[in-house]
């Protein structure tokens, strides 16, 4: 079955949001979200496959999949939905090996030499960016902009993208429009703990409002 992925894809943040991963994920669900990644830089992997564990039950509970980023090894002991790699992870190859045909991986990419790569790999969608100014990586790759992700959207074919980086519900339908099947965000919901549901809501209403106008 072809993978579809919704409009909004949201990550969690411990560090930014204050709230463990479960509770980020329950929050994104009251706020309608379908597909959650996991993204933890920090916790041992101990730590972060106990909140995970939790994470992915309430996830499930809802009919939601759950991504897990980085750890192929996290995402294989929960039997999670997926995993997102960075170039500096497992290659796609191998993860897609470990973790069987029907699980999702998806790969982060910041240039179209990476791009090209990944539209070669077994993988079920390609993130790019950042698109803009983002807060949330220590080490951040160059800004890419939309005419490059306008590029990426051509040279992956048929392969799913994900605008990540900077993205706002100011700026997510820009992403859309320069051929973003999706848009990635972290801290535009998930920086106020207490508006996690509301924000990723409204979010979502605005990707409903740009399909309604493309219709």
């Amino acid at each position: 079955m072809k993978f579809v992925l919704p409009r909004v894809y949201p990550i969690t943040d411990r560090i930014l949001s204050g709230l463990s991963h479960a509770q980020q994920v329950e929050q994104f669900i009251s706020g309608g979200a379908t597909l959650i990644q996991l993204r933890e830089k920090h916790l041992s992997a101990r730590e972060f496959y106990d909140d995970a564990k939790t994470a992915l039950q309430l996830a499930h509970a809802s009919g939601a999949r759950l991504i897990i980023n980085d750890r192929v090894d996290v995402a294989l002991a929960l039997g999670a939905d997926g995993v997102h790699l960075g170039q500096t992870d497992m290659p796609g190859e191998a993860a897609r090996r470990l973790l069987g045909e029907r699980v999702i991986v998806g790969i982060s990419t910041h240039n179209l030499e990476q791009a090209e790569l990944a539209a070669n790999m077994p993988v079920d969608y390609v993130a790019f960016g950042p698109i803009f100014k983002t807060s949330t990586k220590e080490n951040p790759d160059p800004i890419a902009g939309l005419e490059t992700l306008r590029a990426v959207r051509t040279i992956v074919g048929a392969l799913p993208v994900v605008a990540i980086g900077g993205i706002t519900l100011a700026n997510a339908e820009k992403a859309w429009r320069a051929g973003a099947d999706a848009v990635a965000s972290i801290a535009a919901l998930v920086s106020d703990p207490s508006r996690i549901a509301e924000n990723m809501s409204q979010m979502l209403a605005k990707s409903q409002a740009y399909v309604r106008k493309q219709a």
